[in-house]
């Protein structure tokens, strides 16, 4: 086999190869002979069919995959030759073998630019410092001593008030109906915490124990239930007993009750976890900023068209994901898909850099991802998935994804050791007693000129339930408008 290389542009090869005559039989009389090993013909004994018979009986399928075997195995070989991974798909422009024939071929893919590496160590980076403040360890202590609070009832006969609990029997009316999913009995409800449409708090705070009252309420256009959407209701309802919430001192034992040894423990265990978290989330923030002050010294930077569209078709795939969740398709984006796609590709094209220019770094410095590393990933995502470590293994091999998630290693390595290698600065934390960056859910709310503006629905339930304290299912039953409203107000409250 003799080859050729052709550089055809700084991320693009084509390679043409050219294989001997005996090379060519040799891939037939390989496969032939497989083929008689398995073979039942009639009038001979298994193993014991005759070459020419079989190359006659099975010409299709014997020539089709002697191709096939051949040119895998050659570019296996031609690749480790040349020390090249290819960062697409290989395509492969050739015919059929043929006997006593010479062949040649062409396989054509994409692979990273070699990249002109500019001084990636002993660079200075700000982190910011961790600060813990008193007051979030106050406010963890204060959620522990609410979920170990008793529930008394209160023997005043009054309406309840925020903080308190009603007991309440309701349901949801119309046309003198009831509405299926919309009642309950003997249901404690935590009035002030936004558990429920504004307008039945309103109603339950206007009766005291034994009494009924009903009001009329229109639920929101974008309503979880859709055939109540938009639908206007009469809410029923009687209050059983109105109770508080008395909340114990904190002690050792309540410390215990919520895993710790004492209340001590409990303590430093609050500040040890806000510590780890916010130290990692500040390193991850530098390390960003330290490779993208890099990468932009890179001059010449061309990036492998494959790469960049499957980058945008993973990024695609998760927005997919998140609306339906929402119930919801591309469509209600209002955008074309080629609109779509242009959204992301700034953001793919940042990726596919990163990742290119880690992998050169790990190259540069010999980094390399032993089996047992690899073994150790897939045990954790295993114990993180809860799958069986052999079918989540299989999974990986049957659908090639061993070498993405080794360069996925790889990539980790690579910034650590550039980070490891830096001057790190430690900065004191923006406000006292404050984190740089509040750890939100993972789509972070935009502020906006006074508080928040939220992008979609979506957006908005998870910082309500963050942020707010209400259940997931009781936010998606406001409107986007509702909660934008909540959350201004929420704002303006504890400015």
């Amino acid at each position: 086999m003799d080859y050729k290389v052709e550089e055809l542009s700084p991320v693009k090869r084509k390679i043409k190869v050219e294989v001997p005559t005996e090379e060519v039989n040799a891939a037939l009389s390989a496969t032939i002979a497989l083929y008689r090993m398995q073979a039942d013909v009639k009038g001979f004994r298994k193993g014991k069919v005759p070459s020419s018979v079989i190359e006659s009986k099975f010409r299709k399928q014997v020539y089709g995959e002697a191709t096939t075997d051949l040119i895998n195995y050659q570019i296996n070989e031609i690749m480790s030759g040349l020390s090249m991974q290819p960062m697409s798909r290989i395509d492969v422009d050739a015919q059929e073998l043929v006997r006593d024939e010479d062949f040649s071929y062409s396989i054509e893919f994409e692979v990273a630019p070699k990249l002109d590496l500019p001084d990636y160590k002993g660079r200075k980076v700000e982190e910011v410092d961790v600060v813990v403040a008193d007051e979030e360890v106050t406010e963890v202590e204060e959620r522990i001593l609410e979920n170990n609070s008793e529930v008394k009832v209160i023997e005043d006969v009054r309406p309840g008030v925020d903080g308190e609990v009603v007991s309440v029997s309701f349901g949801a009316y119309q046309d003198g109906k009831i509405v299926d999913g919309i009642q309950a009995e003997n249901f404690d409800l935590l009035l002030g915490q936004r558990q429920a449409l504004p307008e039945f708090e309103e109603l339950l705070k206007t009766l005291s124990s034994g009494e009924s009252g009903e009001t009329d309420i229109t639920f929101p256009a974008d309503f979880i239930n859709e055939n109540l959407a938009g639908q206007t209701v009469t809410m029923k309802a009687k209050v059983h007993a109105v109770k508080e919430r008395v909340k114990p001192e904190m002690t050792d034992s309540v410390a215990q009750k919520a895993g710790f040894k004492d209340v001590e423990t409990m303590r430093k265990g609050i500040r040890e976890s806000y510590a780890s978290q916010r130290k990692q989330m500040n390193k991850s923030a530098a390390q960003s900023e330290l490779l993208n002050s890099i990468i932009a010294e890179i001059k010449e930077f061309p990036l492998p068209p494959s790469m960049v569209e499957d980058r945008i078709d993973r990024l695609l795939k998760d927005l997919e994901y998140r609306l339906d969740r929402q119930g919801k398709g591309f469509q209600s984006l209002g955008k074309t898909p080629e609109e779509l796609r242009g959204g992301f590709r700034e953001e793919a094209e940042t990726s596919v850099k990163t990742e290119i220019f880690l992998l050169a770094v790990a190259a540069e410095e010999g980094l390399e991802i032993s089996p047992e590393e690899i073994e150790a990933t897939l045990s954790q995502l295993a114990v993180q998935s809860r799958q069986p470590l052999h079918e989540l293994k299989k999974y990986y091999e049957d659908n090639n994804l061993i070498m993405p998630l080794k360069d996925r290693l790889l990539c980790d390595k690579a910034s650590e050791l550039i980070y490891d290698s830096a001057d790190v600065k430690l900065i004191p934390a923006p406000t006292d007693g404050k984190p740089a960056k509040k750890a939100e859910p993972k789509k972070e709310a935009a502020p906006a000129e006074g508080g928040i503006q939220f992008q979609d629905k979506a957006e908005a339930v998870e910082w309500a339930v963050a942020n707010l304290g209400l259940k997931e299912s009781t936010a998606k039953g406001y409107s986007l408008a509702k909660l934008q409203e909540r959350a201004d107000k929420f704002l303006a409250e504890n400015a």
